[in-house]
């Protein structure tokens, strides 16, 4: 492995001298002859930073320029002459390609080889260039790709047809969803058109998080015509850091008292210009600014409105303690410049700063040196912690990572999922797997995609003119990436795509576009698959209450939280997009914490159940226990052991309290949302909180006979429950979709049956 380097191009050895480096890392070493040989998949699996985009770019731009060597050779240097493009590199975010357009720019210049960034913001003139010329590396997003498709087909045919390698950055971010779909989808279009099926372009995907390393070279080439080659790391990484800290929301009367300025408890809020009420949100502001200032840090907010809130109050801190502002919102709604002026001032690193943030700098854009990740509020998933963990500990620092947790205070209307303060627990279960079992959610491979084939059949068409249906089916669903859709499937999904006047058929049996269809594809939307979640109108009588981005499973007679209220979904307009509601009174005061739709992984779910049953969730390092919670996390965990246990919630999985019952699965959200939507099909009141159902006033007896009656008897399929459920059009082209599909596809995203036979022949025990 020591010598691997002498494998590449004498240039290349000299680029690797002149960055100053020691020698390769580990995953390059291992890259370097998989890649070169040119005749298998590479996946690449490291930790961020750990030189995956060197590793993949070195012994492929070896190849190249060896390649480039001996064409140049046979021609004479004829001037004009191109040998094509050597390698198409794939990124899920504009902002990436740009990140490693920088970073290719001195390689690319010791080897006089084009670079070339190709989506909507790149400059023309470098576009235009390698449409003369096309050669050496094209950096693209997969939707920019399918416009070259359907506008410039035979452009992509002479330039796409010598392609030696293409690489897919941060693979994780397509895995399972519809965008993924896609760009699977398009790479077997492209070895189509290139005429590469049976001598297929080697894939190499890249990433810092894949759960289940076993299944993903299936996920990378459905079809498996190439081998893949799995390189992982062996060597110690760096080591992690990990603070747990606490805070609690007082009541409304502690707030009341502190506005006041009575039994004022917080000195270092007042140090710092706060102005009671201390909430706990003024509090973990107050620890923002002690911990980031002076530093450079990411603070992961979760939503767009608290990034907001958090950076305002923080640099209106900076206003009132008269320093200068160093921390600054980054999300998706902000504009292009003030995302890209924050990016640089973190790289530059001559100022301290800290961005509070979405999911935006969650990937691998370049920011330089990061010494903290916060993390405010409990994470979505246990990848993507680990994608944001990933952003601190460059340079052989140890990763630091704190996680910043609020609770409500326990007063005597505390309702008892909020006792368990599963927020903090959830936490905890997250960094355990992470840590200890190296774990990170699977692509889930069972889904449809019903949406994304339907758009691919438009761009199929779009981009040859006219295509037999038989065509059609063996290249998206026989070689390509729909290798769940079943003969009958197709055959609805024409048929409606002709209803629908999408396509349409002539006497050759050649599918063309139709006229809905040419307005479709001819709109400069239509090459990206996915959509922001639509917001609907919840309304109650004539009254507005607001908008509600819906994400999760909604179904007539199931009771919701909105506005810190308990209401009742009567009717969901799918059309007007509006959610017809009623108030329900009593009940006690409503869960604070809902958590996920349908993303949290039954593997969570257990873990919490497994820190509960065992009351600890300190991690063993030897002999030695650590324990990374701080005192006000530490009374917080104490609380929900104590609660776990008076309810004998090891044991019982059904309990009553005030009137209603409890279920506590321990199971993730689509084997919970299978039950939820069992229980609501036989006239029961539910409401589901952090896959915790409470069924409105029965006894746990009843419920116990009728999970019994469950487990004796054959369960309804997924596509029975989907039937029941109104608001199935979840991904950008479901309105184009005949009902069947639409209720198979919606049925695997939201069901797990499987899941659930397996829960209720444990309950039975």
């Amino acid at each position: 492995m020591r010598d691997a380097h002498l494998q590449l191009d004498s240039r290349i050895q000299r680029w690797i001298f002149n960055q100053g480096w020691h020698g390769l890392r580990e995953v390059q070493a291992k890259a370097i002859a998989p890649i070169l040989s040119g005749k298998t998949d590479v996946l690449i699996s490291a930790a961020t930073a750990a030189g995956k985009t060197e590793a993949f770019f070195l012994p492929a731009c070896s190849v190249l320029v060896k390649s480039d060597d001996g064409q140049n050779s046979d021609r004479h240097g004829k001037e004009g002459e191109s040998n094509g493009v050597g390698i198409l590199y794939i990124s899920p975010l504009k902002a990436l390609i740009n990140d490693q357009y920088r970073r290719l720019e001195s390689l690319a210049e010791l080897l006089d080889m084009q670079v070339t960034p190709w989506h909507g913001d790149s400059p023309r003139s470098k576009k235009q260039q390698q449409k003369k010329s096309p050669s050496g590396i094209i950096l693209i997003t997969p939707e920019s790709l399918e416009s070259l498709l359907v506008r410039d087909a035979g452009w992509v045919k002479q330039a796409f047809g010598s392609l030696k390698y293409i690489v897919i950055d941060e693979f994780h971010a397509f895995l399972g969803s519809e965008r993924g779909q896609h760009l699977l989808s398009l790479l077997t279009r492209l070895e189509h058109l290139t005429e590469r099926l049976d001598s297929p372009i080697p894939r190499v995907a890249l990433s810092a998080t894949l759960g289940d390393l076993g299944s993903v070279p299936k996920s990378l080439r459905p079809n498996q015509s190439l081998p893949c080659v799995i390189i992982e790391e062996d060597e110690a990484t760096a080591s992690i850091k990990v603070q747990v800290k606490g805070y609690v929301q007082p009541s409304k009367l502690a707030l009341e008292a502190d506005s006041k300025n009575i039994n004022v408890e917080n000195p270092d809020a007042k140090n710092m210009g706060i102005e009671p009420p201390y909430t706990a949100e003024a509090q973990v502001c107050a620890d923002l600014y002690r911990f980031c200032r002076g530093g450079s840090h990411l603070v992961f907010a979760n939503s767009r409105q608290r990034t907001e809130m958090i950076a305002t109050e923080l640099s209106d801190l900076c206003e009132r303690n008269i320093v200068p502002n160093e921390f600054f919102p980054h999300h998706g709604s902000l504009s292009k410049e003030l995302r890209e002026s924050l990016e640089k001032r973190l790289q530059k690193e001559a100022l301290p700063t800290t961005a509070i943030c979405t999911m935006t700098l969650e990937l691998g854009i370049d920011i330089g040196k990061v010494d903290t990740v916060v993390q405010v509020t409990a994470p979505h998933s246990v990848a993507s912690l680990r994608q944001r963990l990933g952003r601190s500990g460059r340079r052989g620092d140890s990763a630091v990572l704190r996680m910043l947790i609020t609770e409500d205070e326990i007063d005597k209307d505390t309702n008892l999922i909020d006792r368990l303060r599963l927020k903090l627990i959830q936490s905890l279960a997250m960094i355990r797997l992470l840590i200890i079992s190296k774990w990170f959610e699977p692509a889930d491979t069972s889904l449809y995609h019903f949406s994304t084939l339907l758009h691919q059949v438009l761009a199929t068409i779009g981009q040859w003119g006219g295509i037999r249906a038989d065509q059609l089916y063996m290249l998206l669903c026989k070689q390509g990436p729909f290798q769940q859709i079943q003969p009958v499937h197709f055959k609805s999904l024409l048929i409606q795509m002709g209803q629908m006047q999408l396509l349409t058929q002539l006497g050759n049996q050649q599918l063309v576009l139709g006229i809905i269809g040419e307005r479709i594809v001819g709109h400069y939307t239509f090459y990206a698959v996915f959509k922001t979640l639509e917001e609907y109108r919840i309304v109650t009588g004539n009254r507005t209450l607001g908008t509600l981005p819906v994400e999760t499973m909604l179904i007539p007679e199931q009771y919701i939280i909105f506005g810190g209220r308990r209401w009742q979904v009567k009717d969901i307009d799918m059309d007007k997009k509006v959610v017809d509601v009623i108030s329900v009174k009593g009940g006690g005061k409503p869960p604070a914490f809902g958590g996920g739709g349908m993303s949290i992984h039954d593997r969570v779910r257990q873990e919490m159940y497994e820190i509960l049953s065992n009351g600890d969730y300190r991690i063993q390092v030897g002999n030695h226990y650590v324990d990374f919670a701080d005192e006000t996390a530490r009374q917080l965990f104490s609380e929900s052991i104590d609660t776990f246990r008076r309810y004998d919630l090891n044991n019982q999985p059904v309990i009553d309290q005030d009137g209603n019952s409890y279920i506590f699965m321990w199971r993730g959200d689509k084997v919970v949302n299978t039950l939820v939507a069992l229980l609501i099909r036989h006239d029961f009141i539910v409401e589901v909180y952090a896959g915790v159902i409470r069924v409105n006033e029965v006894d746990s007896i009843q419920i116990h006979q009728f999970l019994q009656k469950l487990a004796a008897q054959p369960l309804l399929s997924a596509i029975e429950l989907a039937e029941t459920v109104p608001n199935k059009l979840v991904e950008k082209f479901d309105e184009y979709l005949p009902e069947d599909l639409l209720t198979i596809g919606y049925g695997a995203q939201a069901f797990d049956i499987g899941g659930l036979k397996e829960w209720l022949a444990r309950f039975g025990k």
